[in-house]
C-alpha cells in the first residue's frame, strides 16, 4: 500500500452537507427562466460522492494519475463554497457556529480513538519533538479543534503489530482538510462581500497567491506554510462555489468558460511536467498545477451543472448510495485511512488457510492483495457508518439515524394503499 506524508495526502471529503439549493442564474432560454424548486442538487452530490470513491482509491493504489483524472480534494472545496454562499443568507455569526457544530462532535469520536490507541502505544509528545513540552501539549488542542497540525508520532508500535507502525501518519494525516475547511468558513464572510463587489479579482486571487507561495518564491516555514499553502491552492475553488451559487458562471457563455478553463489546465499540465514531485504526475506534489487544474476542471463541472432533483436514468440505481454517503461524508473520510489499515491483518489470515500452502495460490494473493484491500474496505467503511456514522446527526442537531440513505424519507412519500374488504 503506497503511503503519503500529511502534506503528499491532501485527499478529503466534506463536511456533511445540506440541501443544496439549486441556484437560479440568469436564464440563457425563456424555458430555463422558470423557477426551480429548493431542494438538494443530486448532481452536486454524485459529485461529491465520486470524489469521496476516488479519494479512498487514492489512500489505497497511490495512483498519482488520479489526482489528474479527477481532482476531488478542488471538487469538495467548490462545493462546500457553494453551500455556504447559500447559507450566508442568514446572519454570519450563526452560520459559522453551525458549520463549526457540525464538524467538531465527529472529530471528537475520532481524535478519542486516536490519541487512546497512541497513548496505549507508549507515545509522549513531549519527547522527540522540537517544541518545548508545554508548547507540545498545548498542540493537541488541533485533536479538539483543528486550527492548526495535530502531533503525531511518525513511527509507533512495529511493522509485526496489527497495525503498520506509520499508521499514526496516516490517520492524522487527513486532518488537514479540516483545518483548512474551517478557516475557509471563518473566511467565507470576507470572502463572500469582496466577491460581490469585484467578482474576478477575488476569484483569481487565490491563483496568484498560489504563484507566490506555492512555486517558492516566497517560503513560509513549518506547518503554517502548509496552511497558507492549503488556503491559496483550494481558495479558488471555493470561490467557484461562490460563483456558482451567486449565478456568475451561468452568465459566461459556455465556448468562453470551457475554452479558458481549458487553457487553464493545460498551463496546469505544461507547469507539472517541468516541476514533477517524488510521485511523477502526483499533482498534491505541484501545488500551482494542482490549483490551476482543478480551478478548470470546477469550472467545467459547474458549468454544465444539470441541476438535477432526482438522478436520472441508470444513476437512479445508485440513489441510497449516494444519499448515504453524502449524510456521512466526515464519517467516511475521517475512518477510511484507517479501515484502509486495518483491512491487512484481515487479509493475512487468508495466508494460514490450507489451501494456501500451495505456492501459486500465494502467489495469485500477493498479486491481487491491493485490489482486495478495495472490495474488502467498503464492508468496514459500513461498520464505521453504523457505528459512529450518528454522531453526524447529532452535530447537526438531528435525531440520529444508522443508515441514513434516504429509504425512509421515500417510504412515508408513497401513498398508503387500502387493504381490500
Amino acid at each position: 500500500m503506497t503511503q503519503g506524508t500529511p502534506q503528499q495526502s491532501h485527499e478529503m471529503y466534506g463536511v456533511p452537507p445540506e440541501p443544496l439549493a439549486v441556484p437560479v442564474p440568469e436564464a440563457r432560454t425563456p424555458e430555463a427562466a422558470a423557477p426551480k424548486k429548493p431542494g438538494r442538487d443530486r448532481y452536486l452530490d454524485l459529485l461529491r460522492s465520486i470524489a469521496l470513491v476516488r479519494v479512498v482509491a487514492y489512500h489505497l493504489f497511490g495512483w498519482a494519475w488520479l489526482t489528474v483524472l479527477f481532482p476531488s480534494m478542488g471538487v469538495m472545496f467548490a462545493l462546500a463554497g457553494s453551500l455556504m454562499a447559500r447559507s450566508l443568507k442568514r446572519p454570519a455569526w450563526g452560520v459559522i457556529r453551525g458549520r463549526v457544530r457540525r464538524l467538531l462532535p465527529p472529530l471528537w469520536v475520532f481524535s478519542a480513538v486516536v490519541l487512546t490507541l497512541l497513548f496505549a502505544g507508549g507515545w509522549n509528545p513531549t519527547k522527540n519533538t522540537e517544541d518545548g513540552p508545554v508548547w507540545a501539549l498545548l498542540e493537541l488542542f488541533n485533536y479538539i479543534v483543528p486550527i492548526g497540525a495535530p502531533p503525531f508520532p511518525w513511527s509507533i508500535g512495529s511493522q509485526s503489530g496489527l497495525l503498520e507502525d506509520t499508521w499514526a501518519v496516516q490517520a492524522a494525516g487527513v486532518l488537514w482538510y479540516l483545518r483548512a475547511y474551517l478557516w475557509f468558513v471563518i473566511a467565507s464572510p470576507l470572502l463572500l462581500w469582496a466577491f460581490r463587489r469585484a467578482p474576478w479579482p477575488t476569484l483569481l486571487a487565490p491563483l496568484a497567491l498560489t504563484a507566490v507561495v506555492g512555486t517558492g518564491v516566497v517560503t513560509i516555514p513549518g506547518e503554517t506554510g502548509n496552511a497558507v499553502t492549503d488556503f491559496a491552492v483550494y481558495g479558488g475553488c471555493w470561490v467557484l462555489g461562490f460563483a456558482h451559487q451567486e449565478g456568475l458562471l451561468a452568465r459566461i457563455p459556455r465556448y468562453v468558460a470551457v475554452s479558458a478553463s481549458s487553457l487553464v489546465m493545460a498551463f496546469g499540465l505544461w507547469w507539472a511536467s517541468n516541476h514533477l514531485g517524488p510521485d511523477g504526475w502526483d499533482l498534491n506534489d505541484i501545488p500551482l498545477a494542482q490549483a490551476t487544474w482543478s480551478f478548470g476542471f470546477v469550472v467545467i463541472l459547474l458549468i454544465y451543472s444539470p441541476s438535477w432533483q432526482e438522478l436520472p436514468g441508470r444513476l437512479a440505481k445508485w440513489d441510497r448510495l449516494i444519499t448515504l454517503s453524502n449524510n456521512r461524508a466526515v464519517t467516511i473520510y475521517l475512518w477510511h485511512n484507517l479501515l484502509i489499515m486495518a483491512t491487512v491483518p484481515i487479509l493475512d489470515l487468508l495466508y494460514s488457510l490450507p489451501f494456501m500452502e500451495n505456492e501459486r495460490a500465494v502467489a495469485a494473493l500477493d498479486s491481487t492483495y491491493l485490489i482486495w484491500m478495495f472490495f474488502l474496505v467498503w464492508p468496514l467503511i459500513a461498520l464505521a457508518v453504523l457505528a459512529v456514522g450518528w454522531v453526524e446527526d447529532l452535530a447537526a442537531q438531528r435525531s440520529p439515524r444508522l443508515w441514513p440513505d434516504g429509504s425512509q424519507r421515500r417510504k412515508s412519500r408513497e401513498p398508503k394503499r387500502r387493504r381490500h374488504a
